[in-house]
């Protein structure tokens, strides 16, 4: 199957990641089915000038359309502004850390062309990087002992509490398997997903967190989801354009319960109670690792939290449609 049957967009927001963006290049000009274009989304301000001047020099240098974009806003509304310009059948959301392997978009390309009543609209890849047992993991096993959760299966969201299952549980695996959400790190969607109407909600702006997830439950109500345990990537974890821990405090409070009381409204008692004892218990166990390993990062997550719990209880997190 050639890059011209397979139609692909690949969609990638970035921020001050000149050196990771160039090797992204790289990666995908090694696939067996290559992308038709690759749209970077450049949030960085006018004057960061080092990627745009990167992608300037390698613009010719691959055997694919190279579009770049200026627009900040965050990762999802920088996604949203790649969608929107993506000429793909298939759009493929890369992060620029991200690393596949050469056979990755073949692979899930299959899938889709197998699908002939085309009931899949997404399949993401496996990080073979990022894989981790339950019970090495301590606050996991807490979660179990404690039974906060109702569910523990990987890729599964808990519509109880409001958590999504954490993917990398899902040990190394042969075919694929449903899910009800997908990273947007290694993702690839059916162009009809998003030519329904169906983008990243205004809600995320900023620095992303959950937005995937909340992403991929809406799509769920209309299209399958899977994971191909053999479309293998690494996630490399550039330290550059990350949020500071009071920033994700406040988010893993707000946007989680944004995500929740969208998908399950209105929410019930029970469901309300399930959401804050299960915070009630991440705010304990990240402030008891703060006192004990005297970690500045735990404080201020912790302090971000608490500012979450304020901004949830005067309406920052409700849904507007």
């Amino acid at each position: 199957m050639n890059a011209e049957k397979a139609k692909i967009s690949v969609v990638t927001p970035t921020l001050r990641r000149p050196a990771e963006v160039l090797g992204l290049l790289e990666n995908l000009s090694a696939q067996t089915i290559l992308p038709g274009e690759v749209i970077l989304v450049d949030g960085a301000p006018t004057e960061y000038v080092e990627t745009e001047a990167a992608v300037e020099k390698v613009l010719h240098s691959f055997p694919f359309e190279i579009r770049y974009i200026r627009h900040g806003g965050g990762t999802a509304v920088q996604r949203n502004v790649g969608i929107d310009a993506a000429k793909g059948d298939f759009i493929a959301l890369i992060d620029d850390d991200v690393r596949l392997d050469k056979d990755f978009l073949g692979k899930i390309i299959e899938v889709f062309r197998a699908d002939e009543p085309k009931k899949i609209g997404g399949v993401v890849g496996y990080r073979t990087n990022e894989h981790f047992r339950a019970e090495d993991s301590e606050r996991w096993r807490w979660y179990k002992r404690l039974r906060l959760l109702k569910t523990f299966e990987p890729g599964r969201y808990d519509f109880e509490t409001g958590y999504p299952i954490n993917n990398n549980l899902q040990p190394p695996f042969e075919g694929v398997r449903e899910v009800d959400f997908m990273t947007t790190a290694c993702a690839v969607w059916r162009r009809e997903v998003f030519d329904s109407g169906l983008r990243f909600d205004r809600f995320f702006h900023d620095y992303g967190i959950l937005e995937d997830a909340h992403f991929s439950l809406r799509a769920k109500r209309e299209w399958t989801l899977l994971q191909h345990g053999e479309a293998l990537c690494e996630e490399l974890h550039s330290p550059n354009g990350r949020e500071n821990s009071r920033q994700i405090g406040y988010k893993c409070v707000v946007n989680y319960y944004f995500v929740f009381q969208d998908i399950m409204r209105p929410l019930s008692l029970k469901q309300k109670f399930r959401f804050w004892r299960f915070q009630a218990f991440e705010f304990f166990r990240i402030g008891l690792s703060a006192l004990r390993r005297r970690d500045r990062s735990n404080f201020q997550e912790i302090l971000g939290r608490a500012q979450g719990v304020f901004a949830v209880l005067l309406g920052a997190a409700n849904y507007n449609g």
